[in-house]
């Protein structure tokens, strides 16, 4: 399969929000097929969609930072979700948060260097009998120890090379 140029990528979004003008309230399903194309609402994305549809950038970027579906920069291959819900949070989901933050050399709402991973702290996943937990992509992983992160982030580093 070719690899689709960023040509073509605004091309598909500058049709996709030529079909859309006539619709009401189209701005959010427009932002929503942008980050489908291009992974993330990144300032470039945003500038474009103000042009096209004549909406100012500080509207288009108050809907994108308001909602949590919308990511600014692209999310890695992998999203590493950590619960920090009360649940997990008793049971020291902070150290899990902390050896991730070391073995990945990020931040929570970063992405890896190598694009592999995004980390995010994120509130209670339903999992409270596991705590505490982890979410990659969809796999859940339950009743860790600090020392268990880098061989769960080994498999997936194995499976990417």
């Amino acid at each position: 399969m070719s690899a689709v140029s960023r040509e073509q990528q605004f091309e598909e979004l500058g049709t996709y929000i030529d079909g859309m003008l006539d619709h009401p309230g189209p701005l959010m399903p427009v932002m929503q097929k942008a980050q489908d194309i291009f992974g993330a609402l990144t300032f470039e994305v945003q500038e474009f969609i103000s042009e096209r549809m004549n909406i100012p950038m500080t509207e288009i970027y108050g809907v994108a930072t308001f909602y949590s579906q919308f990511a600014l920069e692209p999310k890695g291959q992998h999203v590493i979700g950590v619960c920090m819900g009360t649940a997990c949070y008793v049971k020291k989901s902070d150290g899990i948060l902390s050896a991730l933050t070391r073995e990945l050399g990020i931040e929570p709402g970063s992405t890896s260097g190598d694009g592999l991973f995004t980390l995010e702290a994120t509130r209670c996943l339903g999992c409270c009998g596991l705590a505490p937990v982890i979410m990659i992509d969809d796999q859940v992983y339950g009743r860790l120890k600090p020392d268990d992160v880098a061989g769960i982030l080994n498999i997936y580093r194995a499976q990417s090379a």
